[in-house]
């Protein structure tokens, strides 16, 4: 779904799964500042809403999510994911419940099939599952940002913003009086700074929770079975991840950033060693220069000099060891 704001002075489409909204509008880094300082907004009307209505909506969820919401209070954000029999990563939704339904928004072109699969256990509950995506519009406001919410609009509050669920209609009319406008490129480039995985991106598919530092913000440890829940009882309490996330700091004299999918290996074996992990996202950044989010085998030394492709990369610690 194309937004109209990309008609906006500057406006450059994104490509691939976020395609429809604007990368950027002109000045990647003026943008990332105007976020880092809160003020702006971002166009993320090209993701998946879903709303899910009835008496039975949260107890409903609770046995379909990762995460604890039976007991959801009216206005508070959580984050949750639906894993697959084995524990895997299927899909990732960020929700409030307003008091009479839950919003969620999800990665943009998977909300057919999480809505099928919400479809498929709906059974004797009183709930309703409605895909609003065509009518509602999210919008991101940064955290810090002190612009007005428009009146009736359900907000999800989290400690990076607040993401508004904003008839598509108001698209235009909001970014007239909430300028600056920022592309998603800034978006990403704080996402990748926060260590914030993204599902598709971060994912592949065979990715569990524990790689992506997922524990805790988006799976409740204390709560009741869920499909795939054994696979994440078993890694917590009997073993470790076979992978986990890292931060890089990639050499920024190199001109080209690692694409997404590219090898890593270690520094001390060349870019013909073994391969122990790959490039997840890669951007740069107004402050950090090029930086990136990886995979690598959990194995792999804190401290041990990276290649990402031919570029020097060192590694923070997202995940633990």
């Amino acid at each position: 779904m194309k937004s109209p704001l990309l008609s906006l002075p500057g406006a450059v489409s994104a490509e691939g799964v976020d395609e429809g909204v604007a990368a950027h509008y002109g000045d990647l880094f003026r943008e990332q500042r105007a976020l880092a300082d809160g003020t702006g907004f971002v166009d993320l009307s090209h993701r998946g809403v879903l709303a899910v209505s009835g008496e039975d909506r949260l107890s409903w969820l609770h046995l379909l999510l990762t995460q604890h919401v039976s007991g959801l209070p009216a206005g508070e954000a959580t984050e949750a994911l639906i894993l697959s029999a084995h524990g895997h990563i299927e899909h990732a939704l960020y929700l409030v419940d307003d008091g009479t339904t839950v919003w969620a928004h999800v990665e943009p072109g998977t909300e057919d099939a999480l809505i099928a699969y919400l479809e498929s256990m709906r059974f004797f509950y009183r709930v309703e599952v409605a895909d609003r995506t065509a009518d509602i519009a999210v919008v991101h406001l940064p955290a810090g940002s002190i612009s007005e919410v428009p009146e009736g609009v359900v907000v999800r509050e989290t400690a990076y913003g607040r993401d508004l669920f904003l008839p598509r209609a108001d698209l235009e009319t909001f970014a007239a009086q909430h300028s600056p406008a920022a592309g998603l490129l800034a978006y990403e480039a704080l996402r990748v700074e926060q260590h914030r995985p993204r599902l598709g991106f971060e994912t592949d598919h065979r990715t569990i929770p524990h790689e992506l530092g997922w524990i805790g913000t988006a799976v409740h440890l204390q709560k009741g079975c869920y499909r795939g829940q054994e696979t994440v009882a078993r890694v917590q309490n009997l073993g470790k991840p076979p992978r986990r996330l890292v931060f890089l700091h990639l050499d920024g004299s190199d001109v080209h950033l690692p694409v997404p999918g590219t090898d890593i290996r270690l520094a001390d074996e060349g870019p013909d060693g073994r391969k122990i992990g790959f490039v997840t996202t890669s951007v740069r950044h107004h402050e950090l220069g090029p930086v990136a989010l990886a995979l690598v085998k959990r194995n792999v030394p804190a401290d041990a000099r990276l290649l990402a492709g031919e570029t020097a990369a060192a590694q923070e610690v997202v995940v633990e060891p």
